[in-house]
C-alpha cells in the first residue's frame, strides 16, 4: 500500500480517539446518608497496571465532580448493552436536579475497598477506584485513580474460572454513537501464536481458525 491509495482529510485538533469506553462511574458525598450519583463517562482509560490505575475526566461543572472530590471514591462500572439507555440516561440529566438512579430503577451495592461510592448492580463489572491524583487540565479535570477491587458478574465466568468479557456485550463510545463490541478477532498474541494454540483460543471464541 502506498500513501496515494487513499484520501484523508484534515478536520482540525479535536478527541476523535475512538472507540472508547463507555462507562457509569458511580459516587457519593462522605455523608452516608447522602443520595448516590451515577453518570456516563466516554473519557475513561487505564494509566498503569502497577499499581493498577485508571483515570476518568470531567468538567469541573458536573455534580458529581464535586462528589469525587469531596469522597476521594468513585466506582467504574462496565455497561453491557441492556444498560445502555441508562448510560445515556445518566449523560444527558443531571445529579444535582434529580435522583437518576431512582429515575433509572437502578439499585447499587456496596464497592469492596471503597467506604462511600457504591457500585451499579447488574453491570458486567465493577473497578472500586481511590482518587490518587487530580490535574487541572483545561476544561477537564483528570482523576488518577487507583484501583483497589474489582467485582465481575458470575454469569462471565467459566466453570474453570476462566473470565469472558466478550460475552457481556460491552458497550463503546465513538463519536457520539453508542456501539456494542461485537465478534472475537484475536486475542493478545494471536499473530505469533502456535496454530494449535490459535485454534483452541479462537474456537473458545466461538471462531474457526484454519
Amino acid at each position: 500500500m502506498t500513501a496515494n491509495d487513499h484520501a484523508y482529510r484534515e478536520i482540525g485538533a479535536t478527541t476523535l480517539l475512538a472507540p472508547v469506553p463507555a462507562v457509569l462511574v458511580s459516587c457519593r458525598g462522605k455523608d452516608p446518608d447522602s443520595r448516590p450519583n451515577a453518570l456516563a463517562v466516554a473519557w475513561c482509560g487505564t494509566v498503569c497496571s502497577h499499581p493498577p490505575m485508571v483515570s476518568i475526566s470531567l468538567k469541573p461543572s458536573r455534580y458529581s465532580c464535586g462528589l469525587i472530590r469531596e469522597s476521594g471514591e468513585f466506582a467504574v462500572n462496565l455497561v453491557g448493552e441492556e444498560q445502555c439507555r441508562t448510560l445515556d440516561y445518566c449523560g444527558v440529566r443531571s445529579g444535582a436536579e434529580e435522583d437518576k438512579l431512582a429515575a433509572c430503577s437502578l439499585s447499587v451495592r456496596p464497592a469492596r475497598g471503597l467506604l462511600c461510592a457504591p457500585a451499579v448492580d447488574g453491570c458486567p463489572a465493577a473497578l472500586s477506584c481511590q482518587v490518587r491524583q487530580e490535574i487541572a487540565l483545561g476544561s477537564h479535570i483528570l482523576f488518577i485513580a487507583e484501583v483497589v477491587a474489582v467485582s465481575v458478574r458470575e454469569d462471565l465466568f467459566d466453570q474453570d474460572g476462566s473470565l469472558h468479557l466478550e460475552r457481556a456485550g460491552l458497550v463503546s463510545y465513538s463519536h457520539g454513537v453508542y456501539q456494542r463490541l461485537g465478534e472475537t478477532l484475536g486475542f493478545f498474541g494471536y499473530s505469533v501464536a502456535r496454530p494449535d494454540t490459535l485454534r483452541r483460543r479462537m474456537e473458545g471464541y466461538g471462531r474457526k481458525e484454519g
